[in-house]
């Protein structure tokens, strides 16, 4: 069975060594990937030093890096981790074993740290935030849905149209599976604390703004109908609210002082109609688009399992 491991990376060269090494040790009958994302320091050649083969991406972000690694790399399972020496390699194998035993197709590695600098500050609370969202939205959801230690099987990768740009392609990668109703696991796997003269390529104000825009966008795309509703909802209650004293007014004179506010309340009231009957056309396209990508997923066998 072939394995490839990819490592997406950008400027590692203080901890890509140490990370392709580790896999190299763990896994060594594994083709190690690193795909570099226009590094400026010496991450290439430490990595191709290390044994790595490494290729390169040059739109910048880690969206565009796995896309390519995805569309690029042929194999049966992958491994993909971050290049800066924080996911325990040793816990591989354990995941790929239970990928395999149970034909699941993707087990993703939640972090568990000892060392308080190996989170950012805020990152959990946004880790919190997006797993209850990704609860409400499908039912169940992952403990660490930020989590860049994951093993796919084949069947995920050749069927995953990715569109993230940056470091929001874990949340990605986590409602394809739960869309789809993937059979998928977790298991807890040591995080560590980055090793010294590696920097975090992560902002906390920047991936915080991100988070939010990937949860509005997440209830627009997945949730049409709610997301739209709700929006329908509110229209149509600030026209009724509006309408009120014109209509008790227009009760007991029969006339409509208020001609503009009259003309805006109808106007709420159509966009709010406009809004849920949105909601209800989209809602039918997500059905269809989710057939679409289950269609090219069951094209693939399940890993480990029989093939004539």
């Amino acid at each position: 069975m072939r394995i490839a491991v990819l490592l997406p990376c950008y400027n590692e060269e203080a901890a890509i060594g140490q990370t392709v090494a580790a896999f190299h040790a763990a896994l060594p009958q594994a083709k190690i990937y690193v795909f570099d994302n226009n590094s400026g320091d010496r991450t290439v050649s430490v990595a191709r030093g290390a044994g790595a083969i490494v290729r390169g991406e040059r739109m910048q972000g880690k969206g565009h890096v796995v896309r390519r690694m995805f569309a690029d790399i042929d194999a049966d399972i992958y491994v993909m981790a971050d290049g800066d020496a924080t996911y325990d390699a040793a816990s591989a194998p354990k995941l790929i074993a239970r990928m395999l035993d149970e034909q699941l197709d993707m087990v993703v590695g939640a972090r568990v740290d000892d060392d308080v600098a190996a989170y950012r500050r805020g990152h959990r609370f946004g880790n919190r935030l997006m797993t209850g969202i990704l609860a409400q939205l499908f039912g169940r959801s992952f403990s660490d849905i930020f989590s860049g230690y994951r093993v796919f099987s084949r069947r995920f990768v050749k069927s995953f149209p990715l569109l993230s740009a940056g470091f929001e392609i874990e949340t990605e990668i986590s409602v394809h599976a739960l869309e789809l109703r993937m059979p998928v696991a977790e298991i807890e796997t040591p995080y560590f604390a980055r090793p010294e003269g590696s920097e975090s390529k992560l902002s906390t104000y920047g991936d915080g703004f991100r988070i939010l825009r990937t949860i509005a966008t997440l209830y627009r795309i997945e949730r049409p109908l709610l997301f739209f509703g709700v929006l329908a909802a509110l229209l149509a209650l600030a026209a009724v609210i509006l309408a009120i004293p014109l209509m008790l007014t227009y009760a007991e004179t029969g006339l409509v002082p208020r001609f503009p506010t009259a003309i805006l309340a109808t106007g709420l009231m159509i966009l709010a109609s406009l809004s849920f009957f949105a909601g209800l056309i989209l809602d039918t396209v997500v059905r269809g688009r989710r057939e679409v990508k289950r269609l090219a997923y069951l094209a693939h066998p399940a890993p480990g399992a029989d093939t004539p």
